[in-house]
């Protein structure tokens, strides 16, 4: 097992959240999900091994800010999150022996900097793992339906869970992917919701601080298509301040609110749970509009100079438009991540008539489901779509 740090000033409440983490993994087990066992990686992997995958992006349900562990990227809470199919990452992972070093695109420009040191955190753990030196040439790419991403849709996140699936099932085979608390472990090494990208739909990440990396694994809770009547709809949104998730996350622990957000988590994951089984897509886009509240309001007190106001004026005219919505009887609730790219969660009958008052308030919109976890693509379609 790989430990992970308690960062200074959180051991006790460190306590308090393991425990809440047991309480949940004996309720999954009770409720009669598999928690697989880690697996051994005992083979070496293919120093030679190419593959490519595909993953949606994630959007927060029961959030998460701030990072107990830089390094392995666990969190102080766990967290729950739906993957949305208004876009998807796309990656080619090949190891090559001869390369002298790994090289990197993104988006058809070459990585450098902090893009690359990110991208190699996840390939040195699969090489770890594969027991190899290959070095790697990495391709990236997003794509989002209507051709504008905005600032917050989780692309961070698909992208992180494109790159672990291709880079574990070239070094493995894709066999290995059966695994998937592997995958999602590795998936969370660029960015943490990664993990919850790679197991697809409504999933939850167990973290707490000091969790081992192992242990720090996405479940995927709608297993039954219990959520068959949710939908999505995406409302790209720009930020004009340039804000950066690596703030956000460095900023929100020192906020007041922060402990008292983590203390509350554990009830919230047992209703989530609750209301997946119930097929109730109300309670979760209602718990996902509060914590979109709650993520924003720690964030923005995090700090005495320099606090992240990340939402930005349209979003106050998509709050009301929601409020105006329920005030005539349809159900739809925002959500909200980094940045102020909204989602909408609405049963699948109001589709039409919210999109068509998002439309008629000078919005573009993209109407959505449910997406399912990374996976594996030919790389010969690969290819045609990076075309």
């Amino acid at each position: 097992m790989v430990n992970t740090s308690i960062p200074s000033g959180f051991e006790s409440i460190a306590d308090e959240m393991r425990e809440a983490h047991e309480r949940v993994t004996a309720r999954l087990r009770a409720d009669g999900y598999m928690l697989q066992e880690y697996p051994a990686f005992d083979a070496p992997g293919d120093p030679h091994g190419r593959a490519a995958a595909r993953a949606h992006p994630m959007q927060g349900i029961l959030k998460y800010h701030g990072l107990a562990d830089w390094q392995w990227r666990t969190a102080f809470l766990p967290s729950i999150s739906v993957t949305n199919d208004a876009a998807y990452s796309e990656t080619l992972v090949e190891f090559d022996p001869d390369l002298a070093a790994d090289e990197a695109e993104l988006n058809g420009a070459p990585a450098t900097g902090r893009e690359l040191q990110r991208i190699q955190q996840t390939l040195n753990a699969v090489r770890a793992l594969a027991h190899m030196s290959s070095s790697a040439r990495v391709r990236s790419r997003n794509v989002v339906k209507g051709g504008k991403a905005g600032k917050g849709l989780g692309t961070s996140a698909s992208g992180s869970a494109a790159l672990a699936t291709a880079a574990l099932a070239a070094a493995f085979g894709p066999e290995i992917l059966q695994n998937t608390r592997a995958v999602t472990c590795v998936s969370r090494l660029l960015a943490g919701s990664g993990c919850r990208s790679a197991a697809g739909g409504v999933a939850l990440w167990l973290s707490y601080p000091g969790i081992s990396h192992e242990d720090s694994f996405a479940i995927r809770l709608d297993q039954k298509g219990e959520l068959r009547d949710m939908r999505l709809i995406t409302i790209p949104l720009d930020s004009r301040i340039g804000l950066k998730t690596e703030q956000a996350h460095y900023d929100a622990p020192r906020s007041a609110w922060f402990r008292h957000w983590m203390r509350t988590r554990p009830d919230e994951i047992f209703r989530a749970i609750d209301a997946v089984h119930a097929g109730d897509w109300l309670t979760l886009a209602q718990q996902a509009e509060l914590d979109s509240i709650a993520l924003h309001a720690v964030t923005m007190t995090g700090g005495n100079e320099q606090k992240i106001f990340a939402w930005e004026p349209e979003n106050i005219t998509l709050f009301r438009m929601c409020d105006d919505l329920r005030a005539e009887g349809i159900s739809v609730y925002f959500s909200t991540d980094t940045g102020p790219t909204m989602v909408l969660m609405l049963h699948r009958d109001h589709v039409a008539t919210v999109a068509a008052r998002t439309r008629s308030l000078g919005f573009d919109c993209v109407e959505g489901n449910i997406a399912p976890g990374a996976h594996v693509m030919q790389i010969s379609d690969f290819a045609t779509t990076q075309a």
